[in-house]
């Protein structure tokens, strides 16, 4: 990511001031599409940053956001079957695009990883939901320890553009949210029922409104 974000700044210095200035904004704005980064590569990232807003005279103020919030929350998710199909393994789970999108979305990475025993041999699947789209999936082509229908999969990094981008497309009520803190929980919100879905639906009209001029 770090070299990605060096292309985008030509670090010689523009002739003037004003001209600095600009370039680092324009760096800035630029920076607002990148994906958060991981412990691993944060130093780099502050190195490829820092040095156009320092030469530009400017300060940085940081919204953490996502970056906070991303890490916090994971989606949990049955293995419900396998199957073969054009020469690829999938991995069939319960949940799918109505309840975590950005991999369809936005084509983001999340690991995905077992809640039991991560250290079997791994094979190369694609996770699906579902519903019947050829958008409903979690990862294509990714390695993943071999896993059974019964298992859980845990979904890292989705306390940020989970829930709130979900929906109830398909008659698909949404799953609740469980708030963990250490060796206790509590629901956070109830899982969606059809009653839920239907809310708000009126069957038989009480006030009809004529319409034109």
């Amino acid at each position: 990511m770090c070299r990605n974000i060096r292309t985008l700044y030509n670090f010689s210095p523009p002739a003037s001031d004003d001209e600095i200035r600009a370039s680092a904004l324009q760096f800035v704005r630029k920076l607002s599409g990148f994906t958060r980064p991981s412990k691993a590569n944060e130093a780099a990232f502050a190195q490829a940053v820092a040095p156009p807003i320092r030469q530009a005279g400017l300060a940085l103020v940081c919204e953490p956001g996502r970056y906070l919030v991303a890490n916090a929350g994971v989606l949990l998710t049955k293995v419900l079957y396998r199957k073969h199909a054009g020469g690829k393994e999938f991995v069939v789970v319960d949940a799918g695009m109505t309840d975590f999108v950005r991999p369809s979305h936005y084509n983001a990475h999340h690991e995905i990883v077992p809640l039991e025993n991560g250290a079997r041999p791994e094979e190369l699947v694609n996770i699906v939901g579902p519903i019947c789209e050829s958008g409903d999936f979690l990862a294509l082509d990714r390695k993943l320890p071999t896993v059974e229908p019964g298992e859980y999969l845990a979904v890292l990094g989705t306390g940020a553009y989970g829930f709130v981008m979900s929906s109830t497309y398909n008659q698909r009520p949404r799953p609740p949210e469980v708030l963990v803190d250490g060796d206790r929980y509590y629901v956070a919100r109830q899982r969606e029922t059809l009653d839920d879905l239907l809310r708000g639906e009126v069957l038989d009209p009480t006030t009809w409104y004529q319409g034109g001029s």
